[in-house]
Parts: structure tokens; sequence; C-alpha cells
């Protein structure tokens, strides 16, 4: 069920917790081959079903891990909103990503999100969120990440 922060206050109670975590979305070897197309990056594990069948480690093509990184926004969308006096967020960056597991192609993965961090200036808040993105059915994370995000009035 998506979470929504109605305010600052609700989200100030949030720090230190694990504040939303998404639905499970999967990811397909059309939405693969997608992200190659539009970044170029068309290396054989991502796209060669055949080859990846017989020479991956995994049996099967894997996500690119900017794809998995690049799911967060939508992830986010999924699990939580913030509403409130705020007008828009941005993505503000991240400290640190760590791709520490792969993604098959027609796996799927969920984030969980928990807000480690917000500091409140004249323009709104900067939130700094730790997430743990999931693949289904696999026991240790596929992504770690530090990312900031910032909440304007």
């Amino acid at each position: 069920m998506k979470r929504i922060f109605a305010s600052i206050e609700e989200l100030r109670a949030a720090v230190g917790q694990e504040a939303a975590v998404s639905d499970w979305v999967e990811v397909t070897q059309e939405r693969i081959n997608l992200f190659a197309e539009a970044t170029g990056d068309r290396q054989w594990i991502h796209l060669d079903e055949e080859r990846a069948r017989r020479e991956s480690p995994y049996g099967a093509t894997i996500a690119h891990g900017f794809l998995t990184l690049a799911l967060l926004s939508f992830l986010r969308g999924e699990a939580f909103t913030v509403e409130g006096s705020f007008r828009h967020a941005i993505n503000y960056g991240l400290n640190k990503v760590r791709f520490t597991g792969p993604v098959v192609a027609g796996g799927r993965v969920r984030a969980r999100f928990t807000l480690a961090a917000l500091e409140e200036h004249d323009w709104g808040v900067h939130t700094v969120w730790a997430v743990t993105m999931e693949a289904e059915g696999v026991a240790k994370p596929v992504l770690v990440a530090e990312w900031l995000v910032r909440q304007y009035r």
C-alpha cells in the first residue's frame, strides 16, 4: 500500500525508520533491450539470450546495474509520495551506490526506503534515503544506495 506523507512533520517523524516498501515490478527482457538501446550499452550479457544461457554464470541475461538504479524513481513513486506544501521534488544525486547482485531477465524487484536524514531549509527539505533493492526469491540485496532528494516549497 502506498504511503502518503501529508506534511513535513510526518516526514520528520519517519527519520531513522523504514518509511515505505514498493510493490514488486518485473524487469522484462524488453525493458532491458530498451535500456540498452537508450544508453548504447549493448553488452551480450544483457541482450544475447542464447549466449547468456550457455556462457553466463546466471544462465540468463541480466539487467544493467544502471537500469536497476534508474528504477528507483519509479519504485519511489509506487511506494510513497510527499504532499503538503511542497510544489515538486528533484533527484539531487547519490552519495553511494553498490550493485550487489544481478537481476535476471524476467525477475521481479522491489525497493525498501528508510529515511536516514532530513534537513529543513527556507526552500524546503533535503532528504537522505537509504534504499535497498531486493530481487524476489534472492536472499541478498541487488542494489544498495544512499539517495538524496529535495522537496521544494
